[in-house]
């Protein structure tokens, strides 16, 4: 049992991405790469905060994210591929713009109903004005 243990924590911490800490806080030399990599991080949520981009927010998960995507693209990934990992590791959640898909579609429609109610609302007290 103790080996098996052994094994999975040994698996989880080789599978785990290894990147520098340096590239959280610090901007690629390439003002080009830095600038595409802001752009992807102020569109992807933290995962700890909830409510702030990676690009804004002090958590440490975010720091290792923005570590990630700055090597990423310093290696010549494609914002559009290194998006794709992330919202394939951490669900669209990640997300600020999340796909159009049966799970998503709430999301979507809850703007435009809550319009439409609003809306019929409106036109019933006006007309009981009248």
């Amino acid at each position: 049992m103790r080996r098996l243990a052994a094994a999975l924590l040994a698996l989880s911490l080789t599978a785990q991405t290894q990147v520098p800490a340096a590239l959280a806080d610090t901007q690629l030399a390439d003002p080009t790469r830095e600038a595409e990599a802001r752009a992807l991080m102020e569109t992807l949520r933290c995962v700890v905060c909830q409510g702030q981009s990676i690009a804004d927010s002090d958590a440490t998960m975010a720091g290792d994210m923005r570590a990630l995507v700055r090597d990423r693209i310093r290696r010549g990934e494609r914002p559009a591929a290194i998006r794709a990992w992330l919202i394939g590791r951490y669900g669209d959640y990640i997300s600020y713009d999340p796909p159009l898909s049966p799970v998503t579609w709430p999301l979507w429609l809850a703007p435009i109903a809550l319009l439409a109610i609003g809306a019929w609302l409106a036109r019933g007290s006006f007309r009981r004005r009248r």
